[in-house]
């Protein structure tokens, strides 16, 4: 079984029936909503589609949504701008008219609060490098520094300026209330610097009664700098290198990456590697070699998902992108990874009862990871401490739950009646995993459970060879 977790981001090729039904047949796991672009009624449409594609290939699937988050953007144009080095460029701020030739407006009216003269700003994927010149009550005069188009509505990076933008619009907010409202599985918050964002995106999630996992995007220089409190205030993580890559001097990107893999592993939390993964295959039909190392690599630091964006979402590829990412990681995986977990953090007595568990199976042969949970955290525990070869199976109540364990790096969940007899409860998971040929007569299984004995509720470790 595949341990690393795919997700797919999807868009105009790839959200019908018929290409999210391949794409789950090459192996995704969770379906990425891009709120940048998403529309509520598409969201609307597309879960649908998700949840009766996952029904119909008997998958747990998760939805993650991401939050488009406080973006600095350029405005419309009514024509491209051809910008040569040298030139001048006017960003107007508000409802403040153009005075100059070469004029783009920003959707951020506290941009020239935040800047100084000299200032760096990037666009556009740091395409084009613009120093700031003046600032004056809603204008910022810059110098063009790199040729470029400049297009309509091009992202801004604004490396070592701290940005005092709130952390969630009321886009943002009216996605939230979406993804309570369908019952979505993961929110991704963009640009977090700091934990208070996270804070208070959970604060909304649970007011709104929605039990969806928080996902932090790591962007900028502040939040690299503030990597330990949003880590542990998060359930999973994103490395997007796409804006963190420009945020930083390229060659720190994958110093960065490794960091933030690292700190997550040890602090218990899911980490998704993500941006340009294969980008040639937006056009092309196979990855540069390149492109197959950077994927193993994530593979090989135990990352739990891997990521694709335009590759699935407008790539002319979507089902073979999966299909490259299935064959790297599984051949990777037999490789070994490079043991991060190894040194993980255990607070508590029931994570330090799973590491004995996990020990256990390591120390068998052929040995399969059994977990009975009602909530799930038992299961997130197993996956934290990433054993060597067994897989994870993960038997929860609740479809919910099992969804929200698809970013579990090597969990495979199946959803199940929890039976007041505990043996009772572990023969009927056995009989499951028989009936899917997950296991076979002689394989070692470690068993381990948290779920109510009498009025107790007890951990337990149960070791069975089937007969």
């Amino acid at each position: 079984m595949r341990k690393t977790k795919i997700i797919c981001t999807l868009g105009p090729a790839s959200d019908s029936e018929e290409k999210l039904g391949e794409l789950i047949a090459s192996g995704a796991d969770v379906f990425r909503l891009n709120m940048s672009h998403g529309q509520p009624d598409w969201v609307r449409a597309v879960v649908a589609r998700i949840r009766a594609q996952a029904q119909s290939a008997s998958r747990h699937i998760g939805i993650l949504m991401d939050l488009q988050g406080p973006s600095i953007r350029t405005g419309d144009l009514a024509e491209p701008l051809e910008l040569s080095a040298g030139d001048k460029l006017e960003l107007t701020l508000g409802d403040v008219e153009a005075s100059h030739p070469l004029t783009v407006s920003v959707n951020y009216s506290g941009l020239g609060d935040d800047l100084a003269e000299g200032d760096q700003v990037l666009v556009d994927n740091g395409v084009i490098h613009l120093k700031v010149l003046e600032i004056s009550s809603g204008r910022i005069m810059t110098e063009v520094l790199t040729p470029g188009t400049m297009g309509s509505r091009r992202h801004i990076n604004l490396p070592g300026v701290r940005v005092k933008m709130p952390s969630l619009t009321d886009k943002d907010r009216m996605n939230i209330e979406l993804a309570a409202e369908l019952g979505l599985d993961f929110v991704a918050l963009s640009f977090v610097r700091e934990r208070e964002a996270i804070d208070e995106l959970r604060s909304l999630l649970e007011g709104l009664g929605c039990r969806a996992r928080v996902v932090a995007k790591m962007e900028d220089q502040q939040a690299v700098s503030n990597i330990e409190e949003i880590v542990e205030a998060s359930d999973a993580v994103m490395v997007a290198r796409g804006d963190l890559g420009i945020e930083v001097h390229i060659e720190e990107m994958p110093i960065l990456q490794r960091l933030i893999v690292k700190k997550c592993v040890h602090l218990g939390r899911q980490v998704i590697v993500a941006t340009q993964m294969l980008e040639s295959m937006i056009e092309k039909p196979i990855p540069t070699r390149a492109e197959v190392t950077d994927v193993a690599n994530a593979v090989f630091e135990e990352a739990s998902a891997v990521m694709l964006s335009g590759e699935t979402s407008i790539g002319k590829y979507p089902a073979a992108c999966v299909e490259v990412l299935d064959r790297i990681a599984r051949r990777t995986e037999r490789s070994g990874g490079v043991g991060f977990a190894e040194a993980a953090v255990l607070k508590t007595n029931k994570q330090k009862t799973v590491r004995a568990a996990v020990v256990l199976a390591d120390s068998i042969k052929g040995s399969k990871i059994v977990v009975l949970t009602k909530r799930g955290i038992l299961a997130n525990y197993v996956a934290h401490l990433r054993p060597a070869g067994s897989p994870i199976y993960a038997f929860a109540p609740d479809p919910a739950v099992c969804r929200r364990l698809s970013l579990n790096r090597g969990v495979l969940a199946l959803d199940i009646e929890f039976l007041d007899d505990s043996e009772a409860l572990v023969d009927a998971a056995i009989a499951r995993l028989r009936a899917g040929g997950l296991v076979e007569s002689g394989d070692p299984l470690v068993i381990l459970s948290d779920v109510l004995s009498g009025e107790f509720l007890v951990d337990t470790i149960l070791l069975k060879t089937l007969e």
